[in-house]
């Protein structure tokens, strides 16, 4: 491993120093023609890094894990997972390293990551690698969330490695290098856990509590005010993706953050028409991660997270069941709260509207988008500009009597979103070396609310006869 020049570039090892149980010191491997194909100079400026020097050879070398500061200490996560509800009790980063933690223009600490950099010993079979396609995917998605005002990793760059990944085919190897807040997972508790160790669970949980939620150190309870705190994020969250028609794709427990924040954008997309049990995943076969299925899905994790923590709720296995328990129980009308609340904003409904008149119009208007199966994104700039198709009407004359704030609703619900036949078209564009369709398609979705002459085509609905066979893949 080199050692990049730029002194300015400082790399903490916070996780490594504390966690050293479930952090494995490794280094990435050798990429042997590295090409930088996309540079989130935004991102890279935030972080304090200069654009430039990332264009260089050393800026390359970092973003690749191969030339990092003489003090960095990269690590493989470890952590467990269920998967599709099976539990897997060793999964961790069998390709991606944590090079460290540095601190963003306001002071926050972030995680810098890398996804394809090259087997560890929780690969587990698999080569390491990642190909550009599910990288750029990622980039691109990831981006787009974040300009959504979704909670979200960030994606710094793409580096074409030179290096081949065989998957059925031959395809062209790529590292990603992206930020978070952390890559704390509920796998990651549930990975301690499991050994029955539960003074490192307890340093675990501290951390957790430090880089996140450090109000709940000053409480009562604070593994329980942990709990709490992450029941409340992912609720949120998952409200927010519902709100935009976002699918997971692959919502195991090793795919939940801590922080709140979406993650491993691997066989995730965008719905079209609305329609709760819309599976996109290739691995899916019985939907357990269809759109409707996903606050359920998120319930279900967290209880695994409240599991994991019951030791250090309290002493009396019974009483810390209780307790977990009554967290639980407040993800659905947390859930439900942000839900409702983001719908109202959707249809521009005021203060002085009744949740119960805003909630019976919103469930009326998700029966009616189900039932004639209506491009969900579009319909609702289709309603702010006054378009109304005829099975709606009857439902538009009770809305239009609410006096909606039409010029509110431009401002929440999006033009643009990466739609899966555009981001498949970029994809394969640039997989054969054209980049350019890619980014045409990241200028529309980093102004997602705002309608630009020419970028017409990136608002239409998908044609018809390309939904019915589209598919997404884990890209692994």
């Amino acid at each position: 491993m080199t050692i990049a020049p730029d002194t300015t570039v400082v790399l903490g090892h916070r996780f490594a120093a504390e966690l050293p149980e479930i952090a494995l010191r490794w280094q990435a491997e050798a990429a042997p023609d590295p090409r930088l194909l996309v540079l989130n100079e935004t991102l890279a400026a935030e972080l304090g890094f200069n654009p430039s020097w990332l264009r260089g050879p050393d800026g390359i070398g970092l973003l690749v894990g191969t030339a990092l500061p003489a003090d960095a200490e990269p690590v493989a996560q470890g952590y467990a997972g269920h998967q599709f509800g099976g539990w897997v009790p060793r999964l961790g980063d069998g390709r991606a390293l944590l090079l460290g933690e540095l601190a963003d223009a306001d002071g926050r600490l972030r995680d810098l990551h890398l996804k394809g950099s090259g087997r560890t010993p929780f690969a587990r079979g698999g080569d390491g690698l990642a190909a550009v396609g599910p990288m750029l995917r990622e980039y691109l998605v990831s981006e787009a969330m974040h300009a959504l005002g979704i909670p979200t990793t960030r994606s710094l760059s793409v580096v074409a490695t030179g290096r081949i990944a065989q998957r059925e085919t031959q395809l062209h190897g790529a590292v990603l290098a992206r930020v978070a807040s952390s890559h704390l997972r509920v796998g990651s508790f549930q990975y301690v856990a499991a050994a029955g160790e539960l003074e490192v669970l307890r340093r675990l949980a501290d951390h957790a509590i430090g880089r996140h939620y450090p109000d709940a150190a000053e409480a009562d309870n604070p593994y329980l005010a942990l709990l709490d705190s992450v029941i409340a994020a992912q609720a949120h969250l998952v409200a927010q993706w519902m709100l935009v028609g976002f699918i997971h794709g692959v919502m195991n427990t090793d795919n939940m953050t801590i922080s709140g924040e979406t993650i491993d954008y691997g066989p995730c997309a965008f719905m079209d028409a609305f329609d709760p049990k819309t599976v996109f995943s290739s691995i899916d076969s019985w939907g357990r991660y269809a759109y409707g299925n996903q606050p359920s899905v998120a319930t279900w994790n967290l209880a695994r997270f409240a599991e994991a923590l019951l030791g250090l709720i309290d002493e009396d296995q019974d009483r810390a069941v209780e307790l977990a328990t009554e967290s639980l129980q407040q993800f659905a009308p947390q859930y439900s709260s942000a839900w409702l609340a983001g719908m109202r904003r959707k249809l521009g409904l005021g203060d002085e509207v009744e949740d119960a008149t805003a909630g019976q119009l919103t469930d009326d208007l998700v029966e009616l988008l189900e039932g004639e199966h209506v491009d969900y994104t579009s319909f609702f700039r289709r309603l702010a500009d006054g378009v109304i198709e005829p099975p709606f009407e009857a439902w538009a004359t009770r809305w239009r009597a609410l006096s909606p704030d039409v010029d509110g609703m431009r401002r929440v619900n999006p033009v643009y979103i990466p739609r899966n036949h555009l981001v498949e078209e970029a994809l394969t564009a640039a997989t054969e070396g054209d980049l350019e369709p890619f980014t045409r398609l990241l200028v529309a979705l980093s102004s997602p609310y705002d309608e630009h002459a020419g970028l017409e085509r990136y608002a239409e609905p998908a044609p018809e006869d390309f939904g019915r066979c589209f598919q997404t893949f884990c890209g692994t």
